[in-house]
């Protein structure tokens, strides 16, 4: 059952010319629904990578951040254990 998608032109032109690319390069006509089942199969392999992209921010941070972060961070000397963060958190 085929269901249509909508898509701001810019979508859909970058689509037309995938889907030409493809038949240039491979000398296939796919359809545009090929491209997308194809496209939404392999994402759907890597959700991680997906779901990330939706993120508002992306790891690694750059460098600045990474500074601000570990400017209010202090190193006591002490190692410490499990044990001792259990100790802290659960008394």
């Amino acid at each position: 059952m085929a269901t249509s998608v909508k898509m701001d032109e810019e979508t859909k032109s970058r689509l037309e010319r995938l889907q030409a690319e493809i038949r240039l390069k491979t000398g296939k006509q796919v359809t545009q629904q090929e491209i997308l089942e194809r496209l939404v199969n392999d994402a759907a392999e890597s959700k991680a990578e997906v779901i990330d992209s939706f993120r508002d921010s992306q790891v690694p941070v750059d460098d600045d951040a990474h500074e601000a972060f570990h400017d209010g961070t202090v190193a006591s000397g002490q190692k410490t254990t499990e044990d001792d963060i259990d100790d802290i958190i659960y008394g």
